[in-house]
């Protein structure tokens, strides 16, 4: 564990903190936080994981400009998916993990090929439903962030498998006051 890993790991927390208070402050955290684990990842060959938080560096200007109001300055509301929709994103998510699970193992020589592309695919779903303030977002996040924490802890990754055991009970809460206010309106 290094200093890096738990300086991300404060601005990961305070990312979901600000996101269930949808505060616009949580972009800056995202961004910053995904940066330093963009390079950590990269460095321990957990190839998926790296190139999922590059991703999540660009997800923090997107969310940020959505969250703001966008060209239009009208703030973003709250939305849900019908269960056809989520069938369809959770059979495409599956697909989509098991060829770069295939692709990162075969042609990379990635660890914990499959698991890693399995959360990357899942994040990357579950990140965009986040910044268009999808309420199930929550839900998606509940299930990527208990594998990742056993990713993590198979990685030794020890503080970041701390954060994604918050994580797990942050999607809880992050959960209920997105319901709240989406019942509200």
């Amino acid at each position: 564990m290094s200093g890096w890993e738990f300086l991300a790991v404060a601005f990961g927390i305070a990312y979901v903190l600000l996101a269930a208070k949808e505060s616009l402050w949580t972009w800056f955290f995202a961004f910053f936080g995904t940066l330093i684990y963009t390079l950590l990842f990269w460095e321990g060959a957990l190839v998926s994981s790296s190139v999922l938080n590059f991703y999540y560096m660009i997800m923090a200007v997107y969310g940020f400009i959505l969250w703001r109001g966008g060209k239009e300055e009208k703030p973003l509301t709250i939305t849900t998916y019908t269960l056809s929709q989520h069938s369809q994103v959770i059979i495409g998510g599956l697909i989509g993990s098991v060829v770069l699970g295939y692709l990162s193992d075969t042609y990379l020589d990635a660890n914990h090929a499959y698991l890693d592309a399995f959360v990357m695919t899942f994040s990357v779903i579950a990140t965009w439903m986040l910044a268009n303030k999808i309420l199930e977002n929550w839900l998606y996040w509940m299930v990527v962030d208990s594998a990742g924490t056993y990713l993590y802890f198979k990685s030794e990754y020890y503080a970041t498998v701390v954060l994604f055991t918050l994580y797990v009970v942050l999607a809880f809460w992050g959960y209920y006051s997105w319901r709240k206010e989406y019942r509200a309106n």
